[in-house]
C-alpha cells in the first residue's frame, strides 16, 4: 500500500453523512443540500 500525498488545494470527492450527496470541492464543510457534515471519500472510516 502506498501513502497518498494530500494537497489541501486539490479538489476531492466529499460525501454527506446525512443524505449521501456527493460533491467535488476543496473542503466544502457542510452539505449544500441538507447542511450535515461532509467527509472526504479518500479518507477511510474505521
Amino acid at each position: 500500500m502506498k501513502d497518498v500525498r494530500l494537497d489541501p488545494e486539490e479538489e476531492s470527492t466529499y460525501e454527506c453523512f446525512g443524505c449521501g450527496t456527493v460533491v467535488s470541492a476543496s473542503a466544502p464543510g457542510t452539505c449544500p443540500d441538507c447542511g450535515a457534515d461532509m467527509r472526504n471519500r479518500r479518507t477511510p472510516i474505521e
